[in-house]
């Protein structure tokens, strides 16, 4: 092929052509890989898959008490139901029994003992799904109840735990306690939250000849669900191929729990030689499966006259339902994040693993670290009231600064800290000042309405807790027509990560995002994944797939210096060419040629993030990477006669870094935000005494609909500001940190409550703060605020309302 006499257009027109073309690279709001797909219905789904012939539905019989001993369980009246295969118990199972995550303590079907209700105890497979059920149903079970532990605040009492308390420590925090001019304590429950992903846990498993199975299933985790496949079967995990191609939905509920049903349709499958698929409908996924982790949160803080920390202990006390789960990450998570972005003197964080009798609770967007990171907004909430301060002032003044306050509680020096300057925009951006004024004005003319107004900071660590988990792999193929295939060791659950990843190796290449595609995460290709979960997949697996694509591009720039006799500085990629001093070569010819000399267009990719570390026994180091910061100024308004509430406007700054996609990571902070208010607002979780989720539906579990967002929602990320760190292009992550801007929406309903004691009280409020819950708390403010009344004599005090908020 001739160097020059190939292009049928000029050097200058191919350039100018190339540019106008481009669809290329980061920074760009390209569209979402599937959203065409998506909208039109055409995005496949496990459920969405052609059935096999032969293929066997299963369900599984759940129990029906919290806490009992087995005695009985007879499957033989299932096959007494025409169309049923095979009924099977612990006892069918080939290979191991338990399938814990991490720790043992959750077996595939319960064998002995009952730990929760809603328990897998036999599952049914037959030839759809009601006659599944109905077959189940008719397995003759029987038991003897025992006593069950529902409640944290028993589970503390009898030190009932799934693993041992730890503790955080920074200095004396008993001395300083004792030497500070003010202190307050108090205790406060935060509820756990439903994932209510719309596609329920759902896996169809098909035989292979070799004694193996493939499995397309719904997960946040192939990796994971490929060894315990094999480990319950009883073979090597080389024999289990995962398949993965999108979630209808995940937020953490999809990285352990999908394994359950993998794991029980893969049984069915060895057994029986037949497909065979499990996909629960929605109120046995609601029983089955763990949520957020409730937490029940005690503090004692003491500061000086200005509002300013000096002292700190939390005891923080997560339900992890019967076993351990992921559990011990999640409460470590919450300690990590107790401190929000302040500073909190000396400090004692301890955190406890609660043992109940429920189902065992699991990661959630967040993984642990809202639940700690609500704790100081509702303090700094408490001294403010106190002092008669605007709580944003003291905000401001407990953030981390200087260089003598600017390290953790455990250890880990605040580097790049945004949130000073970040608070001093949004203060501004928002009007915060005028409409705190414009507010109470509101407030003393409207008897019955009162309007509420917070903004509150957010710095969350991004890294796993657990080390080794920050890995990724990738596989990139270029074919010789030019066309990329990208697969990676991150799931989409609809946030956007391939398209992510994808617009990474087209910056790369420097080639339209059109010409790559993207296959199903599969574990035949990219082994021993990490979950996608800690906000790190486009971390992880974008910086695997550039190292990948960084590796064939060497490739190429070595052999066009040969092959034209240049320096490798005369080789480069832009617009969908390659540049060779001063030949254009369009990137397909070039491939083609390269692939005509021999050279290898597929590589492999590897990264390992790199600096961080944790010494668990001494509790101290650096387990996160580098950390996303966020701002959220809400104002809300409140009905006092029947405790509703409306979000009336939302003014947010976010931190991305430099943004690999400015409008998937906008949309993430939208939904993060509206997320989290429903955490904190209409999402309740309710129990009945005998240990049943009474919410186990839509009908009852109230997720926030378009009518919940924000009337007035203004999203901005903070610009001209690369992660320092050497992330991706220095993006930084944005899956779970803008979750907890929603805590902006508590903190302002707290405020519009405390302005019917002239801001003098802070109410108390657990969280979700139900429409009941508000006016309990109206309630409750005003009652003691008459009470506060009757017992001064106000001739000799001076009006709260003529100090309260002064500059």
């Amino acid at each position: 092929m001739s160097n020059h006499n190939h292009q049928t257009l000029s050097q200058e027109e191919m350039l100018q052509q190339a540019k106008q073309n481009l669809t290329t690279g980061v920074g760009r709001s390209v569209k979402h890989e599937s959203a065409a797909k998506q909208v039109t219905s055409e995005a496949i789904y496990i459920d969405d898959r052609l059935e096999f012939p032969n293929q066997l539905h299963v369900y599984a019989r759940l129990s029906d008490v919290a806490h009992a001993r087995i005695t009985k369980i007879d499957v033989s009246p299932c096959y007494d139901i025409p169309g049923v295969t095979i009924a099977i118990t612990a006892a069918d199972v080939p290979g191991q029994l338990d399938i814990g995550p991490v720790l043992p303590g959750d077996p595939l079907l319960a064998q002995d003992t009952i730990e929760f209700y809603g328990q897998p105890l036999l599952a049914v497979g037959a030839c759809d799904l009601e006659t599944a059920r109905k077959a189940a149903m008719a397995a003759i079970v029987e038991y003897e109840t025992l006593d069950a532990v529902l409640c944290v605040e028993e589970a503390l009492e009898k030190e009932f735990y799934v693993s041992e308390p730890h503790q955080h420590k920074r200095g004396d925090s008993a001395t300083a306690l004792s030497k500070a001019k003010h202190t307050l304590e108090g205790s406060v429950h935060i509820g756990g939250q439903e994932h209510f992903y719309l596609e329920t846990q759902v896996s169809s498993v098909i035989p292979t000849e070799d004694g193996g199975m493939i499995v397309y299933t719904s997960t946040q985790n192939p990796t994971e669900v490929q060894k315990l496949v094999a480990k319950v079967l009883n073979v090597p995990f080389n024999q289990i191929q995962i398949d993965m191609r999108r979630m209808g939905g995940g937020f953490g509920g999809k990285e352990t729990q999908a394994a359950g049903p993998a794991c029980i349709a893969a049984v069915i499958a060895k057994l029986t030689g037949r497909p065979a698929k499990m996909r629960l409908p929605r109120m046995e996924d609601m029983l089955m499966t763990g949520k957020r982790h409730p937490f029940f949160n005690q503090y004692q803080v003491g500061y000086d006259d200005n509002g300013r920390i000096q002292g700190y202990e939390m005891q923080l006390a997560g339900n992890c339902g019967y076993s351990p789960d992921l559990s011990n990450s999640i409460v470590d998570r919450a300690m990590f994040h107790s401190d929000n972005g302040y500073y909190l003197g000396d400090a004692t964080i301890t955190g406890y693993r609660c043992k109940t009798h429920t189902a065992s609770n699991t990661a959630y967007r967040g993984f642990g670290g809202p639940q700690g990171l609500i704790m100081p907004e509702i303090v700094l909430d408490e001294i403010a009231r106190n002092l008669g301060k605007d709580p944003l002032e003291i905000r401001k003044l407990n953030l981390y600064g200087e260089e003598s306050r600017n390290v953790t509680h455990y250890y880990q020096t605040v580097e790049d800290n945004q949130l000073p300057e970040m608070l001093a925009d949004l203060e501004t951006s928002s009007d915060y000042q005028q409409r705190r004024k414009e507010i109470r004005e509101y407030n003393a003319d409207s008897p019955i309405l009162k309007k509420g107004l917070a903004l509150t900071p957010v710095k969350f660590g991004i890294s796993f807790t657990a080390t080794f988990l920050n890995q990724a792999g990738a596989l990139i193929h270029i074919y010789t027509d030019g066309s990329i295939h990208l697969n990676h060791g991150g799931t989409e659950m609809g946030q956007g990560l391939n398209t992510k990843v994808a617009q990474i190796v087209a910056e790369e290449f420097q080639v339209d995002f059109d010409s790559i595609h993207i296959s199903a995460t599969n574990t035949d290709k990219v082994p021993n994944t990490s979950p996608t979960a800690a906000s790190s997949g486009a971390d992880l697996n974008g910086k695997a797939a550039q190292n990948a694509a960084q590796t064939i591009k060497q490739r190429l720039v070595e052999f066009a210096a040969r092959h034209y006799d240049v320096t490798e500085e005369d080789v480069s990629f832009k617009n969908n060419l390659v540049q060779i001093r001063d030949t254009l070569v369009p990137f397909a010819e070039f491939i083609q040629l390269a692939y005509f000399n021999q050279i290898s267009l597929s590589s492999t990719g590897f990264y390992r993030t790199p600096k961080i570390f944790y010494d668990r026994d001494k509790a101290r180091g650096r387990p996160f990477y580098y950390f996303a910061y966020g701002a959220a100024c809400t104002e809300v308004v409140i009905d006092t006669l029947t405790g509703e509430y409306k979000i009336l406007r939302a003014d947010i700054l976010h931190d991305v870094g430099a943004s690999l996609n400015p409008a998937i990571d906008i949309g993430q902070v939208e939904g993060a935000y509206v997320q989290g208010a429903g955490w904190l607002t209409t999402e309740e979780l309710v129990w009945n005494d005998q240990g049943r989720l009474m919410t186990s539906g839509p009908a009852s579990y109230k997720i926030p609909a378009i009518a919940d967002a924000p009337v007035d929602f203004r999203v901005k990320l903070v610009e001209n500001r690369k992660n320092q760190e050497d992330t991706v292009f220095h993006s930084k992550a944005v899956g779970e940190p803008p979750f907890m801007l929603g805590i902006s929406v508590f903190c302002a309903i707290k405020d519009a409550i405390a302005s019917l004691a002239d801001y003098s009280i802070s109410p108390k409020l657990d969280a979700p703060a139900t429409p009941e819950r508000v006016l309990w708390s109206v309630q409750a403010t005003q009652n003691q605020y008459q009470a506060n009344v009757n017992n001064t004599e106000s001739s000799s005090k001076q009006p709260a309302s003529e100090h309260i908020y002064e500059s």
